[in-house]
């Protein structure tokens, strides 16, 4: 990656590689070759140099497992770094005496030492690609960097990959379709062939290199050795009000940044941070509340640290939250009607999730404690839970609809019954007029209507003529030439309707003294 730090190793393989593509288009002289054979001369240089610090880390672990008394997990910790030496000696030497191989199959050196067959590249190609010496080769690598990925618990990164898998050669199309071996080995001189695996062998060096790192700091890996000290302040609440007292205990929390601690919660795992905290979170519960609504818990904390576990009961006091209701008329609800509540919990705060269980009527809605309940007995049991842990029941008594007053009226005024008229009114209407009080709770549920009724002139214990309605108002031109002094307008509702907040209709009954309005004609 661009970002990366290289290393001066690195760097000069990167230059190697540009060197090697350059070299594959153009035609090699011996100049070039030359230089080609000094910068393999460097790298194996370097590979010696780095096994031979390999093979000092090895012995550093060595040290460090008998300074701490060669114990039982720090001698299988150093086992496994001999593991890693031993076999990537392996693979080491049978990479060189591949390269040895090589030298002689292409001709050998001269008596300065050089390459005979350096500029040769059909029998570098012979040998490694069709006599599968290179698949032999591509086979080791890849057990070798699986092994090494199962004996530290790290992923390596296979070294030996055909065009389609390498980062580079999958981007140019003449190379994506050729294997491990094609892209190593075929149109390559001899000289670029050698410095390739002196490259390889570059690369499993780092790999051991790290996995002999990991490993070295495995040695002593269950010592409780504290690292990290963090100052902690525990207050008896977060919350504080103003004039009272701020009260907490303040100590010193130690870890070690080379152990991560295993934690549990009643015996569940719980999740623990890099930083070697672990995050307890449960929904406090109570079943049985004392006089003063709480109730004391307790959990079970454990630490492990290696062999060594901490257990410590934890207590804790449960207090029981306060239900808030805010409604038009909180204490008693209306049959039949939508009563719209708003249900808090301030104590719950952000963590308030609720629904709703009714006894004794039906609710609608519920998101973020907007409720809507409908009442269908004489009282209703609202029930309000949080994320599904019950918090308390709050009861309402439950009142029946009051009726709404029958009102006649004629000219938009209403007609007074008590005085009469003078004349018969060409026009009247019949209204169903809501409680005030009902209409300014629940004005959605206040909505009447006279569906039904009849007008009637009647003299005496004679109708003079009657006429039924379905509309508001009654048209009474024809009473007008009929009607004398001492008659009367009857006026009766016959059927009176409710519409809810629903948009649903229903019939409801009217008292005859309500239904009837008598008007007397002066």
């Amino acid at each position: 990656m661009a970002a990366a730090k290289e290393t001066p190793r690195q760097k000069m393989i990167g230059m190697m590689y540009l060197v090697l593509t350059a070299m594959l288009a153009l035609n090699v002289d011996s100049a070039v070759l030359e230089r080609f054979e000094l910068i393999n001369g460097t790298l194996e240089h370097q590979i010696e140099n780095n096994g031979k610090r390999n093979g000092t880390t090895v012995k550093g672990i060595a040290a460090a497992v008998e300074e701490k008394g060669n114990r039982e997990d720090d001698l299988a910790v150093l086992n496994k770094a001999q593991e890693v030496r031993n076999k990537t000696n392996e693979i080491i030497t049978y990479m060189n005496q591949l390269k040895s191989e090589i030298v002689e199959y292409t001709g050998g050196t001269d008596e300065e030492g050089k390459l005979v067959g350096a500029k040769d590249m059909d029998k570098i190609a012979t040998y490694m690609i069709r006599q599968k010496r290179g698949d032999e080769l591509k086979s080791k690598l890849n057990e070798y960097t699986t092994w090494l990925s199962g004996v530290v618990g790290k992923e390596f990164a296979s070294v030996a990959l055909d065009g389609k898998e390498d980062p580079y050669w999958s981007k140019i199309a003449n190379q994506r379709s050729k294997n491990f071996s094609q892209l190593m080995f075929e149109s390559v001189p001899t000289a670029g062939g050698l410095a390739s695996l002196s490259q390889l062998e570059g690369r499993l060096l780092d790999y051991e290199e790290e996995a002999l790192s990991i490993l070295s700091q495995n040695v002593g890996a269950k010592d409780l050795s504290f690292d990290k000290i963090v100052p902690m302040v525990l207050p008896e609440s977060q919350l504080v009000a103003a004039g009272a007292k701020y009260k907490a205990k303040m100590f010193i929390s130690a870890s070690a940044s080379g152990i991560t601690p295993t934690m549990k919660l009643n015996g569940s795992s719980i999740p623990v941070d890099s930083e070697g905290f672990g995050t307890v979170e449960f929904t406090a519960k109570a079943d049985k509340y004392d006089a003063n609504g709480q109730q004391k818990r307790s959990f079970t904390a454990e630490i492990s640290i290696g062999d060594q576990t901490f257990k410590e009961q934890i207590s804790y006091t449960v207090a029981r939250p306060v239900i808030q209701i805010q409604s038009a008329s909180v204490q008693a609800l209306y049959r039949n009607c939508g009563n719209k509540l708003d249900v808090q919990v301030p104590a719950l705060g952000a963590a308030y999730n609720p629904s709703f269980r009714v006894k004794g009527g039906t609710s609608q809605g519920g998101k973020g404690g907007k409720v809507t309940i409908v009442p269908t007995a004489p009282s209703v049991d609202l029930s309000v839970y949080s994320s599904g842990t019950f918090i308390g029941t709050q009861k309402f008594r439950v009142k029946s609809i009051p009726k709404p007053e029958i009102v006649l009226k004629s000219g938009g005024k209403d007609i007074d019954l008590k005085r009469g008229v003078s004349k018969v009114p060409r026009e009247i209407t019949l209204e169903a007029v809501p409680d005030a009080d009902f209409a300014q709770f629940l004005p959605d549920d206040a909505n009447y209507r006279v569906t039904k009724w009849e007008v009637t002139l009647a003299r005496g214990p004679r109708a003079i003529e009657t006429k039924p309605i379905t509309s508001t108002r009654a048209n009474l031109a024809s009473f007008v030439s009929k009607a004398r002094p001492g008659d009367r307008i009857v006026v009766e509702a016959k059927e009176v309707q409710r519409m809810n907040f629903k948009k649903e209709r229903e019939t409801i009954r009217i008292g005859v003294n309500s239904a009837i309005k008598t008007v007397p004609i002066n």
